[in-house]
């Protein structure tokens, strides 16, 4: 039996991206239906299919886009998949096809109820006030498509309580994949300008990597390497990174700037940093298991996905503030965690575990 996966548009990066190939391995005959597709090169071209959208100049702005995305998912044509599996943060799980797939099994990956329409305070794109005029309805009809799947799976017990208030559905959880291996091994290796780079870096310091960006935080690493008088290192790129770059002018030698490690580099931080250092509130966090994998320890926020990745005391520390005093505590704390807690506690989380799950979960 053959099914038809649905996710709201492809992308040459992201984490959504990353668990749509997954899904793509486990079932090697389903088809891809997604909005539109700027990844060409992530799957044959005849398998991934793309709606009207694709063909206007609304697939550059999504925000335009989002009034016509309820409707297009209600039309996309003829289909004979005996299931549907969407892969969600948005409407994907309002997909609906006609013909024998009319009235076929549909089955939900949640990544989050829509923050536009449910959880503006998360995203400022929900506050304009063309989308909030639209949010009564939306929320109605948002509910009743949730509604009509089999069965929906979250990617966190963080999303799952969402669920319950937002669409009023239970759902199991499937915690998203994560290249365990990649990290834990030794696959790949530093260029020399790397290896020098990594010559000129503290011995010791904290690590904050993620895109720099403003909801990620990582002024708050900056904080911690303060209250702990404890260099830190900042890896990624954004908007944020004159900034980051200011500071450290402003006070030589406390922060360091990595701009976009490669794979391999990013490794070589995580394994070196006293701890990695995730202030930002996600509804999973795949970053602080990749640091675990290569045996770091990880401070998170005791919100969030977070909080189910890291194990407080054992592979890391959980705080509730983010304050110099917790802060300087949390990096004395985490001198105690041993490598090879960390490492076990990430298998745990592995690529390999996810398509089990999946596998187990869509039973059509």
């Amino acid at each position: 039996m053959s099914g038809v996966i649905v996710h709201e548009w492809l992308e040459p990066h992201g984490g959504a991206e990353k668990v749509v190939e997954q899904l793509a391995r486990i079932f090697p005959d389903a088809a891809i239906k997604s909005l539109w597709n700027d990844a060409p090169d992530r799957f044959a071209a005849d398998r991934v299919s793309e709606t009207w959208l694709a063909k206007t100049p609304l697939r550059r702005h999504k925000g335009a886009a989002l009034p016509f995305m309820p409707t297009t998912w209600r039309h996309l044509g003829d289909d004979d998949s005996d299931w549907i599996l969407c892969s969600s943060h948005l409407f994907a799980h309002h997909a609906r096809f006609s013909g024998p797939s009319r009235h076929v099994d549909k089955y939900v990956y949640a990544y989050t109820s829509a923050r536009y329409i449910w959880h503006p305070e998360l995203d400022s794109r929900g506050q304009s006030p063309l989308v909030r005029m639209a949010v009564p309805p939306l929320k109605r009809i948002d509910r009743a498509r949730a509604k009509e799947a089999k069965s929906i799976a979250s990617i966190s017990v963080f999303v799952q309580e969402r669920l319950k208030v937002s669409w009023q559905r239970e759902s199991e959880v499937i915690y998203p994949p994560v290249e365990v291996e990649r990290f834990a091994g030794d696959a790949g290796s530093l260029s020399a300008a790397e290896e020098e780079l990594i010559a000129m870096l503290p011995e010791t310091f904290l690590l904050g990597a993620s895109r720099f960006i403003p909801y990620k935080r990582l002024d708050l690493v900056v904080t911690a390497g303060r209250a702990a008088d404890v260099p830190v290192v900042l890896a990624g790129d954004g908007p944020l990174l004159p900034q980051f770059e200011s500071m450290a002018r402003e006070k030589p030698g406390t922060v360091h700037i990595v701009k976009s490690p490669s794979h391999a580099l990013l490794r070589e931080l995580y394994r070196r940093c006293l701890a990695y250092v995730f202030p930002a509130v996600e509804d999973f966090g795949i970053m602080p298991v990749e640091a675990m994998a290569t045996g770091a320890a990880v401070i998170a926020s005791a919100v969030g996905g977070a909080a189910e990745t890291v194990v407080d005391g054992e592979t890391g520390v959980l705080l509730d503030a983010f304050d110099e005093r917790h802060l300087r505590r949390a990096v004395d704390r985490v001198e105690s965690v041993r490598a090879e807690d960390s490492v076990a506690r990430a298998w745990k989380f592995d690529e390999s575990v996810f398509r089990r799950r999946m596998a187990e979960w869509i039973r059509p």
